[in-house]
C-alpha cells in the first residue's frame, strides 16, 4: 500500500490516535494492524495507545474497528495529539501488549461513548 503525502509539503499523514484513548485502551486497532505499528504505553499516567506515524501505511483497519472513535485519520484532525504519538511511538515500541477489551464494553470515561456498540 502507498503512503498519502502531503504534496505540498512533502509531509507523511499518518492516523493519530487521540485523548479519547486516554484511559480507555480497547486495543482492537492492535489486533487488526498489519504493520504492527500500534503500542501500547502510559501518557499523563493513563494506559494509551499510539499509532508510529513511521510504520502506518494508512489502511483504514484501525480507524474501523475502535469503539469511541479515538482515532482520526490524519494529522491535521488533531495537531497536538499527532505530535504526542510521534513523541512517544519509539518509548512505547516493545511494550508488553495489552489484553483487547470487547468492543461493547462500556467506555470507562464519562466523556466518550461507544460509536460501534
Amino acid at each position: 500500500m502507498k503512503r498519502w503525502n502531503n504534496y505540498l509539503g512533502g509531509d507523511i499523514v499518518a492516523y493519530v490516535i487521540t485523548n479519547k484513548c486516554l484511559e480507555e485502551q480497547y486495543a482492537q486497532c492492535v489486533d487488526v494492524c498489519p504493520v504492527d505499528c500500534i503500542y501500547p504505553g502510559y501518557h499523563e499516567k493513563k494506559p494509551f495507545m499510539v499509532i508510529d506515524p513511521k510504520r502506518c501505511i494508512d489502511c483504514d483497519a484501525c480507524l474501523l474497528v475502535c469503539p469511541v472513535g479515538a482515532i482520526v485519520a490524519t494529522e491535521k484532525e488533531d495537531p497536538e495529539y499527532a505530535e504526542i504519538n510521534k513523541r512517544l511511538s519509539d518509548s512505547f515500541r516493545g511494550n508488553p501488549a495489552v489484553a483487547p477489551r470487547r468492543h461493547n464494553s462500556p467506555p470507562k470515561r464519562e466523556d466518550n461513548a461507544l460509536i460501534y456498540p
